[in-house]
C-alpha cells in the first residue's frame, strides 16, 4: 500500500472515529490486531438502564468520491471472514457477560468539505463458525 492510500485511510480512521464519538459511542480499540488481519475500530455503547451494551466492530472504507460505489461494496466475503476471526479474539478477550455484538461499516467520502459520513449498522452477522 503507498503511502498517500495509507494516509488516505488514516485520515478516514479519524473521521470515523470522531463522528462515532459524537454519536454517543465509546473507542474501546484502535485497529485491534490479530496477526496480520485488524479491526479499524471497536466500539461501544451502553443501552438503557438494565439492558446490555453493543459492541460493534468496525471496518472503515475511505474514499476521494463515491464513484467507485458505497462502503458495503468494498467489504468483500474475504473481508467479512478475517473481521470475524479477529472479532473473536477479541471477544474472548474483552466480553462482558450480556454484550451484543454486530459489524458496520463506515464509509468517509473525503474529498467534499466537510466529509461526508455514511454508517452502515449490522452489515453483516457473525457466523456460528468461519
Amino acid at each position: 500500500m503507498s503511502a498517500a492510500r495509507q494516509a488516505a485511510g488514516e485520515q478516514g480512521e479519524r473521521i470515523a472515529e470522531e463522528w462515532l464519538s459524537a454519536r454517543g459511542w465509546e473507542i474501546l480499540e484502535r485497529r485491534f490486531r490479530n496477526g496480520h488481519r485488524d479491526i479499524d475500530l471497536v466500539v461501544a455503547r451502553e443501552a438503557e438502564e438494565g439492558q446490555e451494551r453493543t459492541v460493534a466492530f468496525v471496518e472503515v472504507k475511505a474514499r476521494a468520491s463515491d464513484s467507485f460505489g458505497g462502503p458495503l461494496a468494498a467489504v468483500n466475503w474475504q473481508k467479512q471472514r478475517e473481521l470475524c476471526r479477529s472479532a473473536r479474539v477479541w471477544i474472548s478477550r474483552f466480553q462482558r457477560p450480556g454484550d451484543n455484538y454486530r459489524f458496520d461499516v463506515v464509509g468517509v467520502i473525503t474529498g467534499r468539505s466537510p466529509a461526508t459520513v455514511q454508517h452502515v449498522e449490522n452489515a453483516f452477522l457473525l457466523p456460528n463458525r468461519s
